[in-house]
């Protein structure tokens, strides 16, 4: 017998497909002991027996599309085989189908393509989806998602496969919208309804519509100056809504006939990327701004083109420093110049500009010299304070130039200034007061004394002469004893001096300068003749005629130690010189007289005989010189038998008489003169010394 059972291919396994003993008619016990098996015929085991119920279970899921594939029917076919006696039965099950796939299109995206000129009904045909399952159960329609541009047509093959096709409704613009993208649905007519979708996108074919167009057309671009070779200036923001060769642009520069193409030099231009770079240094100072024109041209046939214009500006920066002039300098300036006078003119420049190029100039401040602005970047140098060539000859002065950038740039200029003398300086003598000796009869023309002055002016105004003033305390001119050299100031003698005339000397002398007016300053010389032993001892008593001798007679009994006389002997010189000494000159016989050395009084030294013959005595009187001088007198001496003297004229000096009174007065005098002399020494030394 045959049986004929059908199983959806949804059902899980183990799931009753049919009762075998009812349908074969035996009783479920039999099935047992007649050894019911099943043999597949596919050789596939799908289902199972179940003996004890006597029904045919489903051993495995069913596919029909993988059992069946396409195929209208789907039958899979058994053999039940039972011994005692032995039988075969055939089974024959139906696999139904069940919407268990959701159609699928062959891929998950599709890409087409359509010129933004095509026209408006133009079709684009679509792939078909598949869905495995059948009958109402495979696919029943298509859907497309809302586009303004596109809509779905689907046509009936012969054989009843639906044909998607997409249709052009409304004319393209690819520089709208290039791409588009929309998305295809397929429905199956199961239930519940199942869907399969695919993307489609639609890419719009250029056409070279559109022109190259610059955002901005007209732009600006800041920059520093000096920034290094090949920075990037700007990229140009170029677009052609075109595509492909006709969205291709070519960049070149503008260059135009009535204008220099000097950013030619400094700015190069990638044609392909658009990339304006610097090729050559910047300077602002040179030119603060580029205009630059830049031609955008497409490859479409036929071409296209834009225009960008771009402004370069350059930032300047510190990279200059100041420039010093000195327009003018009145070099050498007099040292009584005002203050205020001007000295130079000083200009300074420079060539950045804003706070960069403003520039302040510096001096030192100790200098005598301020820094007036004059009119802008003009200053003039003056003088501040009164200037003294004595002090300072001459001044560097450094001017120093700072600008106001960041950082700061400086620069300085270092010229010499001359101060000219002016005769404002007397000269002064390094001694307003000197002292000099002579020896007296030096010959005219010794030199005596050189005074020296000095003078801290310069040039004539220091150029010195020496001259003697006549002071009035001589009775003669003082010009007739000395002389004075006036360029080196040695002071000579111009005749011989007398000690003993003349014993010191008051030489004022001037030192007068050559300068305009002449200026001068005196000092004073005091001249001390040194004595000199030229004049020989002089007898004062007993004065005598020269060749004559002096007779002195004393008594016959008169005892050793009697006083005969005193010679008086004076000398005009002074000091040693004037130390005076007598003595006896010597004679073939002895005398009984002697001379004290120092006192002059010649005595009785032995008795004397009776009737003895007059002696005739020679006194010498010699001074302490060298060489030394004397002089000389007779003295006769009588003893007389009737000759009577007082007792104490042994002892005491003859009573005065009016020329041994002249005599002392000249002793005083002359110790006066010598102790006046001392003091006036002592004097001018402490002076000196002082």
């Amino acid at each position: 017998a045959q049986l004929r059972y059908s199983v959806p291919e949804d059902r899980e396994p183990g799931s009753s497909v049919g009762d075998l003993a009812k349908d074969l008619g035996v009783e479920v016990q039999s099935l047992a002991t007649r050894n019911l098996r099943l043999v597949s015929e596919g050789g596939q085991r799908h289902f199972q027996v179940d003996l004890a119920a006597g029904v045919l279970l489903l051993d495995s899921r069913l596919d029909r599309e993988a059992l069946c594939g396409q195929s209208p029917t789907c039958s899979l076919h058994l053999q039940l085989v039972m011994e005692n006696p032995l039988q075969l039965h055939r089974v024959e099950v139906d696999v139904l189908d069940v919407n268990d796939n959701a159609p699928q299109f062959p891929k998950p995206e599709v890409v087409l393509e359509i010129t933004e000129v095509a026209n408006p009904g133009t079709r684009l045909p679509l792939e078909v989806a598949e869905d495995p399952d059948m009958g109402s159960n495979s696919i029943s329609t298509y859907e497309l998602s809302p586009s303004e541009h596109f809509a779905l047509s689907i046509n009936v093959r012969g054989d009843g496969v639906k044909m998607p096709e997409i249709v052009l409704e409304k004319a393209l613009d690819r520089e709208k919208v290039a791409v588009h993208h929309l998305t295809l649905t397929a429905l199956d007519g199961g239930n519940p309804v199942k869907s399969g979708t695919a993307k489609v996108t639609i890419h719009v074919l250029d056409a070279n519509d559109n022109p190259p167009v610059c955002d901005p057309p007209v732009s600006k671009v800041y920059m520093e100056e000096n920034v290094p070779v090949g920075t990037l200036v700007t990229k140009l923001n170029v677009t052609d809504l075109d595509e492909g060769p006709n969205g291709d642009v070519e960049y070149s520069f503008k260059i135009s006939n009535n204008a220099p193409a000097k950013f030619t030099k400094l700015f190069s231009l990638d044609p392909r990327t658009g990339e304006i770079r610097t090729k050559g240094p910047l300077d602002y100072e040179e030119s603060s701004a580029y205009e630059i024109a830049v031609r955008a041209r497409d490859k479409g046939s036929p071409a296209m083109e834009g225009h960008c214009h771009l402004r370069v500006e350059l930032i300047d920066i510190n990279d200059n420093s100041p420039e010093i002039v000195l327009t003018s300098l009145s070099s050498p300036v007099q040292e009584d110049a005002t203050p205020g006078t001007v000295i130079a003119l000083i200009g300074v420049k420079d060539s950045d500009s804003g706070d960069n190029g403003q520039v302040r100039l510096q001096i030192a401040k100790e200098l005598p010299f301020k820094l007036v602005s004059s009119f802008k970047e003009h200053f003039s140098l003056v003088t501040s304070a009164p200037l003294d060539r004595e002090k300072d000859s001459g001044y560097n002065i450094t001017v120093r130039a700072v600008d106001s950038g960041s950082p700061q740039r400086a620069t300085q200029k270092t010229f010499y200034l001359r101060i000219a003398d002016v005769n404002d300086n007397a000269p002064n003598f390094s001694s307003p007061l000197d002292t000099a000796h002579v020896q007296e009869n030096s010959l005219p023309g010794t030199s005596v004394f050189s005074v020296s002055a000095s003078d801290p002016d310069e040039g004539s105004n220091a150029k010195l002469s020496y001259s003697i003033l006549h002071n009035g305390m001589q009775d003669v001119p003082i010009s007739t004893y000395f002389r004075i050299d006036q360029d080196n100031g040695t002071i000579y003698t111009v005749r011989a001096l007398d000690y003993e005339q003349d014993k010191v000397f008051q030489v004022p002398v001037e030192v007068k300068d050559a300068g305009s007016p002449a200026l001068s300053s005196t000092a004073v010389v005091h001249v001390f003749v040194l004595d000199e032993n030229d004049n020989a001892p002089t007898i004062v008593y007993p004065s005598v005629p020269k060749g004559s001798a002096f007779h002195q007679t004393i008594p016959a009994l008169a005892e050793p130690g009697y006083l005969v006389t005193k010679i008086v002997a004076v000398d005009a010189d002074s000091g040693h010189n004037a130390w005076l000494s007598y003595q006896l000159q010597e004679t073939t016989e002895a005398l009984p007289f002697q001379v004290e050395r120092r006192s002059g009084e010649i005595r009785i030294a032995q008795a004397l005989r009776e009737s003895e013959d007059p002696h005739r005595l020679v006194v010498e009187v010699r001074d302490n010189g060298t060489p030394s001088l004397s002089a000389s007198v007779v003295i006769v001496i009588s003893p007389e038998e009737n000759s009577m003297q007082d007792f104490a004229k042994s002892l005491d000096l003859p009573k005065s008489s009016p020329k041994d009174t002249n005599l002392t007065l000249y002793l005083i005098i002359s110790l006066v003169s010598i102790s006046l002399v001392s003091c006036v020494m002592f004097a001018v030394v402490a002076a000196r010394c002082l």
